[in-house]
C-alpha cells in the first residue's frame, strides 16, 4: 500500500458520501479517483501535473469539482467531527478562530460615514440615548 492508498476502514468512511450519477463513475474506479485528489492536495502539485499512472487528469479534476460543487467534502468534515466527538476525541484547545470570520470596526475598513448618520447611530445604540464620547474628526471629544 502507498500513502496515497486508503485503508479500507477510511473509504467504508469515506465512500457514502461521494455521489454517483447516471453516467459514472464507475464504482470500482471512485475510490481510486478519491486517492487521487488526495495525492494532488498530498503534494501540492498542479492538476496538470499528475502521473500519467492516474488517467487523464481532467477526468481526476472534473471529478473533484464534482464533488466539490456538491458539498461532498463539508459534510466529510462535519461527519468526521461528529463520530470523533462521539468518541470523546474531539480535543476543544485545538479550536482557531480565522481572522477572516471576524468583522472588522467600519473604521478600521475604512469606511466613510457622515457626521449625522454616525451621531444617530451612536444614539440609537447608547443605553440611555445620551451621546458621550463620539467621534468627530477622529478625535474623542
Amino acid at each position: 500500500m502507498t500513502r496515497a492508498q486508503l485503508t479500507d476502514a477510511q473509504w467504508e468512511f469515506i465512500g457514502p458520501f461521494l455521489p454517483m450519477g447516471r453516467f459514472g463513475p464507475y464504482p470500482e474506479r471512485l475510490r481510486e479517483q478519491f486517492e487521487w485528489v488526495i495525492w494532488r492536495f498530498r503534494t501540492g502539485s498542479q492538476w496538470r501535473e499528475m502521473p500519467s499512472r492516474f488517467g487523464a487528469w481532467q477526468t481526476v479534476y472534473n471529478r473533484f469539482m464534482r464533488w466539490r460543487d456538491g458539498g461532498v467534502f463539508p459534510a466529510l468534515l462535519d461527519e468526521a467531527i461528529a463520530e470523533a466527538a462521539s468518541r470523546d476525541e474531539v480535543d476543544m484547545s485545538l479550536v482557531s478562530v480565522d481572522s477572516t470570520t471576524a468583522r472588522a470596526h467600519h473604521e478600521a475598513a475604512g469606511m466613510r460615514v457622515s457626521e449625522e448618520a454616525l451621531a444617530a447611530l451612536e444614539e440609537a445604540t447608547s443605553p440611555n440615548g445620551d451621546v458621550r464620547g463620539t467621534h468627530r474628526a477622529g478625535r474623542r471629544q
